[in-house]
């Protein structure tokens, strides 16, 4: 594999995830970016994926206990997850206030915090 393709792979994979509407599963990434590399490996992806987390280009967020991934530099966000397609969504408003520094009862210091709302998107909630 030269060095020249290893980028092309890095760099359609992390379009697939800045074109997201949210983060995606690994098997998701893979389906998108086959449509602009059309002989990707799935060994590839997963190297792929490991190397921009490195990178800091993009970053892993656990839901349900899979792993997803989803471009860096969103700020401060949550996730809406539909119970109904499977999709998940990026919420860019926060329905916590609760800022780093609060002590929780019972002592607990918050440094940060992640939500995620379940339901129905938009689309599942319309059909």
């Amino acid at each position: 594999m030269t060095g020249t393709r290893s980028t092309r792979q890095r760099d359609v994979i992390a379009q697939v995830l800045g074109r997201a509407p949210g983060p995606l599963a690994v098997a998701e990434v893979f389906e998108r970016a086959q449509d602009d590399l059309p002989g990707l490996g799935i060994a590839t992806v997963y190297r792929t994926l490991k190397l921009l987390t490195e990178q800091g280009r993009i970053h892993p967020v656990t839901l349900d206990g899979e792993t997803l991934y989803e471009a860096a530099g969103k700020g401060h966000h949550h996730h809406f997850s539909c119970n109904q397609c499977g999709r998940v969504f990026t919420l860019h408003t926060c329905p916590v206030t609760l800022p780093s520094g609060t002590v929780y009862p019972g002592g607990f210091v918050v440094e940060a915090h992640e939500v995620t709302l379940y339901g129905q998107c938009p689309e599942c909630a319309a059909g």
